[in-house]
C-alpha cells in the first residue's frame, strides 16, 4: 500500500503533467485564434486596397457633381456591409477561441477535481481515527470550490452571450443608420 507522501507525490506530479498540457492547449487553441485574425485582417486591407483604388478612380471620373454624389452614396452601402461582415467575422473568431478555450478548461478542471475527490477519498480511508471532520471539512471545501467555479463559468458565458448580443445589436443599428443614410441621399 502506497503511503500518504507517495499517493501526494504522485496526484502531484499528474496534476503538474495535466497542467502542462492544459497549458499547451490553450496555447495552441490562442494561436489558431490569432492566426485566423490575422488571416482575416491581411485579407481585408488587400480587399479594402483595391477597393479604395477602384472608388477613387469612379470617384476621378464624375463628370459633374451629381455624378460625384450619385457613386459616392452608391459605393457607402457596399463599404458599411463589408465593415458589418468584418465585425460579425471577428467576433465569430473570438467566440469560437473562446468557446474552445472554455470546454478545454472546463474538462482539465473536472478532470482534477475528480482526481482530487479520489485522492481525498484514498487518504481518508487510511486517515487515523478521530480525523473524520477533518476529511468532512476537506470534502466540504473541494464541493465548494466546485460550486464556486461553475458559478464563475456560468456568469462568464451569460457575459460572452451579452456582449455577442450587443456587437449584433449595434451592427443591426449600423445597417439601419446606414440604409436610412443612402436612402436619404438618394
Amino acid at each position: 500500500m502506497f503511503s500518504f507522501q507517495d499517493q501526494f507525490s504522485a496526484a502531484t506530479k499528474a496534476n503538474f503533467e495535466a497542467q502542462v498540457a492544459l497549458m499547451t492547449t490553450l496555447t495552441s487553441k490562442a494561436f489558431e485564434g490569432v492566426e485566423k485574425l490575422v488571416e482575416l485582417n491581411l485579407t481585408a486591407v488587400k480587399s479594402t486596397l483595391e477597393e479604395s483604388t477602384n472608388n477613387a478612380k469612379q470617384l476621378m471620373a464624375a463628370k459633374d457633381p451629381q455624378e460625384f454624389m450619385t457613386l459616392a452614396t452608391s459605393q457607402a452601402k457596399p463599404t458599411a456591409e463589408k465593415a458589418q461582415a468584418y465585425g460579425r467575422h471577428v467576433a465569430s473568431i473570438a467566440s469560437e477561441a473562446q468557446a474552445e478555450l472554455t470546454r478545454a478548461a472546463e474538462a482539465q478542471i473536472a478532470e482534477t477535481s475528480r482526481k482530487v475527490s479520489a485522492l481525498v477519498d484514498d487518504v481518508s480511508k487510511n486517515a487515523p481515527a478521530g480525523s473524520e471532520n477533518l476529511v468532512a471539512m476537506v470534502k466540504s471545501v473541494i464541493s465548494n470550490a466546485n460550486a464556486g467555479y461553475e458559478q464563475l463559468t456560468k456568469t462568464t458565458k451569460q457575459a460572452v452571450q451579452t456582449m455577442e448580443a450587443n456587437v449584433h445589436s449595434a451592427t443591426e443599428q449600423f445597417t439601419q443608420a446606414t440604409e436610412k443614410a443612402t436612402r436619404a441621399k438618394k
